[in-house]
């Protein structure tokens, strides 16, 4: 991932707890509770710890977006459920304390809801915000959960499998970008992804 500014240390610790599962035998746990966690209120996401273990077992590559998706799934129900039920208990702690979740993006996300939540849930995970703010940000304005769940199925479960079958495919000649600049590839993806997913909606208009 991204090396952090000197005011991100804190996260870069957090990010090397992370990774320090892969050496364990409990790297498939830790798989399946990041993916969980990155829905509702961890700042790292799965990929941190799956593009370890695709580049350690790159036949196996299907393995582990198979195995983090379901997970990544019930953190997006937990997410909907803080937005719900217990933004006005914890919202403003959540903007002080919780990493790349702030006042600015929860607005952006909230008025992107009002024209298709359903096709910005699809391009959420190529983009740049937390998954965690699309999450909450659905609960609190009322998207139904399906709505969530089947957008967050196609987009999330694009993005993990796309990482992985990528390792599979381009092997070390893809290892400086996912692991060190990944946001900027997700930006990339982003630039395809949603494209053609705003051009598959304005065809579905038309039909």
């Amino acid at each position: 991932m991204e090396n952090a500014p000197t005011a991100l240390h804190p996260i870069r610790r957090l990010y090397n707890w992370t990774l320090h599962w892969c050496g364990t035998p409990y790297a498939i746990p830790a798989l399946c509770l990041v993916a969980f966690a990155d829905a509702s209120f961890f700042p790292i996401p799965p990929e941190a710890i799956l593009i370890v273990l695709a580049f350690a077992n790159p036949t196996k590559w299907w393995r582990y977006p198979l195995i983090a998706l379901p997970f990544s799934l019930l953190g997006a129900i937990a997410g909907w459920n803080i937005g719900l039920h217990g933004w006005n208990l914890i919202g403003p702690w959540m903007f002080a304390h919780i990493p790349g979740f702030h006042k600015e993006l929860f607005d952006k996300v909230a008025t992107m809801y009002q024209n298709n939540a359903f096709l910005v849930l699809v391009c959420a995970p190529f983009t740049y915000i937390p998954a965690k703010v699309f999450t909450i940000t659905s609960g609190i304005c009322g998207v139904p959960l399906p709505t969530l769940l089947i957008a967050d199925l196609i987009g999330r479960g694009a993005r993990l499998f796309l990482v992985a079958a990528l390792i599979r495919l381009f092997g070390d000649r893809v290892r400086d970008l996912l692991e060190n600049h990944f946001k900027k590839f997700l930006l990339l993806m982003g630039c395809i992804v949603i494209p053609l997913a705003i051009l598959v909606k304005v065809l579905r208009m038309h039909h």
